[in-house]
């Protein structure tokens, strides 16, 4: 990669967490960002594709839990889903469903999470 190297390993934990991959600015792709430090293009980043970011959160809300999120209580399910709305996991094809396997609960009771935290 060109640039500032600093920068690029600046970058690198905020492209980890959101399941990004670095490559070269000069392997670009058009859906690809590019970002310039000093006005030299020193990385491009790759995008996960959304429903690979579903997946990560999920997974790293597992690791943050230390527990599967089937083994949470119901309080802990919903502040579950209460996160992941707030994060737009449902605006993602199959979202609810997604979610509501990785909480080992029905999409029926992820809907009703759902309703409840837009009712309080």
């Amino acid at each position: 990669m060109t640039g500032d190297e600093p920068f690029v390993a600046a970058v690198k934990p905020l492209v980890d967490a959101i399941g990004g991959t670095m490559l070269p600015p000069d392997e670009a792709g058009p859906d690809d960002v590019v970002l310039a430090w000093e006005g030299v293009d020193a990385v491009a980043v790759r995008l996960p594709r959304l429903a690979d970011s579903l997946d990560r959160i999920l997974a790293a809300m597992e690791r943050g839990k230390g527990m599967p999120l089937a083994d949470l209580d119901r309080r802990a399910k919903q502040d579950v889903v209460r996160t992941l709305e707030a994060r737009g996991a449902f605006s993602v094809r199959h979202g609810v469903e997604t979610v509501a396997s990785a909480l080992g609960v029905s999409r029926f009771t992820v809907y009703n999470y759902l309703n409840r935290e837009r009712e309080s």
